[in-house]
């Protein structure tokens, strides 16, 4: 085998053609010709990048800093942020870690690592002068460490005594379904999110915020759903005499109109002309905002807001626990109609009389489309009660009204077909609290039972009352109640049940609790 030699000289001119610098003199490594008056060191472009490192001084490694409680991250000096996986603002946080050294960055982009290894890959592109007309582009990595720490409200949670606002939400009533329906209104919208601790108190649960800003907020959620009277305090923990300096601690008092759904209210007379010329006798059929009344015995309905009440306030004539069971022996609808109310025409017997005596009562109610013959339905007894009310006592002295007060007044429909602690295929969640010192007793406990297994049937009976309310799916609960079926049917078919449609998937939340 033979090998050729080439003898001839390189020719260092330009090619023909071309216009621009003469190659002058070779490169010092490779030996491409090159123009000397422009060379850095001597060294044509591809091996000076060889040589050169315009990343010295960029850090390879920095330390990142998460709370686990809130997923917040440090943004120093002292502020925290919320940053998802791979996103914008967390780059942003992690290009704001490094020092350039009079180097910019082309780009930016993450590279992926396993989510379990608390550690952060940034691929790098930077760009440096390095000579008065050339500029040079080079790639890195950079590997964040990610360190665990606790932020300062995430820290003041923990620790008592460090709230700066409380909201003391109150309702002077024996029981709280109340508050069953606004804890769940709260948990729907997230207005707890921002508190530090929840505490169970009498007659009502405080709420504790980090700021006064954050109290204030709830406190304008608590009048956009429910009817309330706030009231503030503030209490001076602190002073500097030198710079003059206070710091505070604020109290809200916000107070619930003592008025719940399906109470029996008797109305001041002179409010009762004032808002529509309504029956004093009415039952409260709704509170949202303001207080709804409706008069049974014409389907009258009238609008009480929480000013107007606080001007006249009264209390409930009856409420949920004096309800009476009757048996309803005929009913006739008369005609007009409101909405999903008909007006009708009842005869009711009290269901232990049945056996006893023949009395009977007549009684005109809202729910004719609802009723038949040998219905059973809750009402309140009027005839042979004693009430301690001036309104009704008002009542009773008027040549107008007293002679429309009725034996009977119906409020709704009951089911007393329905199986007690059956297994619902459905269930709501509970706010975290801290009963601290007001364990309930044995008894207590009972009784909160009952009141909480009412709610629950109030959300089947209702729709509308439904609507601020999250249901989510049990499929533990459904599975076990479908393998019971077969053995457990007590004719539970007409009470009324919730279409699986309206419930939500499940999920896993760690300040709340399932019930």
């Amino acid at each position: 085998m033979s090998m050729d030699i080439d003898d001839v000289p390189i020719s260092i001119a330009p090619a023909q053609g071309t216009e621009g610098t003469t190659a002058t003199i070779f490169c010092c490594d490779c030996g491409a010709p090159i123009d000397g008056t422009t060379a850095i060191d001597a060294k044509c472009y591809d091996c000076f990048k060889l040589t050169k490192d315009i990343s010295q001084g960029i850090q390879r490694e920095a330390t990142l800093h998460f709370c686990r409680d809130c997923d917040r991250w440090l943004q120093p000096p002292s502020s925290w942020v919320n940053a998802q996986p791979e996103s914008r603002e967390l780059l942003a946080l992690c290009l704001k870690k490094l020092s350039l050294n009079r180097t910019r960055i082309i780009d930016a982009s993450f590279i992926w690592t396993e989510p379990h290894s608390r550690r952060i890959r940034v691929k790098l592109v930077v760009q440096a002068a390095v000579a008065d007309d050339r500029v040079m582009q080079q790639a890195l990595e950079v590997v964040y460490v990610v360190a665990y720490q606790q932020c300062p409200e995430c820290a003041k949670s923990y620790t008592a005594n460090v709230w700066r606002a409380s909201v003391q939400v109150r309702q002077k009533v024996l029981h709280k379904r109340t508050f069953l329906y606004l804890e769940q209104l709260i948990l729907k919208h997230g207005a707890h999110r921002e508190t530090i601790n929840i505490k169970e108190a009498k007659d009502g649960i405080d709420f504790f915020f980090s700021a006064r800003n954050q109290a204030e907020k709830f406190v304008d959620f608590l009048n956009s759903v429910v009817p309330v009277r706030v009231k503030k305090s503030q209490e001076l923990i602190s002073q500097d005499a030198h710079t003059s300096k206070k710091s505070y601690k604020f109290t809200f008092s916000v107070e619930l109109i003592p008025i719940c759904k399906d109470d029996l209210v008797a109305l001041p007379i002179p409010l009762a002309k004032q808002i529509g010329n309504i029956s004093p006798l009415a039952i409260c059929y709704r509170v949202g905002t303001s207080i709804n009344v409706m008069d049974p015995n014409t389907l009258q309905t009238a609008d009480i807001s929480a000013p107007v009440y606080w001007r006249s306030p009264f209390a409930a004539l009856a409420d949920a626990q004096d309800l009476v069971e009757f048996i309803v022996m005929d009913c006739e609808p008369i005609g007009p109609t409101r909405g999903k109310w008909i007006l009708a025409e009842t005869q009711l017997a009290r269901a232990s009389d049945l056996g006893v005596n023949d009395k009977t009562y007549f009684a005109r109610t809202h729910l004719g489309g609802l009723l038949h013959a040998g219905d059973s339905v809750m009402g309140f007894m009027l005839t042979g009660t004693n009430f301690n009310n001036p309104q009704l006592e008002a009542i009773e002295a008027s040549h107008t009204y007293s002679s429309r007060i009725p034996d009977v007044v119906v409020v709704k429909k009951h089911y007393p077909n329905r199986r007690r602690n059956r297994r619902r295929q459905w269930r709501v969640k509970r706010m975290a609290r801290d009963e601290g010192e007001l364990l309930p007793k044995k008894a207590d406990q009972e009784r909160m039972d009952a009141e909480f297994e009412a709610f629950l049937r109030d959300i089947e009976e209702d729709d509308e009352f439904r609507q601020g309310v999250q249901l989510f799916k049990d499929p533990k609960k459904r599975q076990q109640d479908e393998m019971s079926m077969v053995t457990t049917d007590d004719g539970d078919d007409d009470a009324p049940q919730i279409d699986m449609n309206e419930l939500l998937e499940d999920f896993d939340e760690l300040t709340m609790e399932e019930q």
